[in-house]
């Protein structure tokens, strides 16, 4: 394993968000993935967190929802572990195909095969201590040598005597007299 980064985020729903930041930073910046993959990523992360938050609140559990990423040679890894009560993946019911008028009946329990058609592979892990869901998606390291110096120039002059001076003069016209 090359690298991983590990992320304890509370159990409530406003922290999803921080969790799906760092993994597509990650993927977007180390990994050769097309931006359509990273979203794809994205939205997997948010259904897993998803889950493992509901999991946290049904069970009355106060522990942290475990984020790790870790970058292989020809993969990144993600997983989410909850301290939920765990669920037997084999009893899932089945859902129908999404041409099927039968499907606007299943409100709920589509997260798991959203992740299944998103990422390359999914492997959960459950038991009556929690749930550990590990996706993955094929894809090599980015080269950071691979970036020229001119692919890093940037045409910008800042003038910060005129930015302070506008600074200073909006500060002033707020200010009540």
């Amino acid at each position: 394993m090359d690298s991983a980064i590990e992320l304890e985020i509370p159990a409530r729903p406003e922290y999803v968000a921080l969790a799906r930041l760092v993994v597509s930073s990650l993927a977007s910046t180390r990994r050769d993935l097309t931006d359509d993959r990273v979203d794809d990523l994205k939205v997997a992360v948010s259904e897993a967190c998803t889950n493992a938050i509901e999991a946290h609140h049904s069970a009355d559990s106060n522990d942290s929802v475990v984020i790790r990423c870790a970058e292989l040679d020809d993969r990144i890894e993600i997983e989410i572990e909850d301290r939920g009560r765990g669920f037997d993946p084999d009893t899932l019911p089945q859902h129908p195909p999404v041409t099927d008028p039968d499907r606007l009946n299943f409100e709920r329990g589509l997260g798991l095969p959203l992740i299944r058609t998103l990422v390359d592979d999914v492997l959960i892990d459950s038991s009556g201590n929690g749930t550990k869901v590990t996706m993955s998606m094929r894809c090599l390291a980015v080269d950071p040598r691979a970036a020229r110096d001119d692919d890093l120039d940037f045409d910008f002059e800042l003038d910060l005597d005129a930015v302070m001076e506008g600074s200073d003069r909006r500060g002033a016209e707020e200010l009540p007299s």
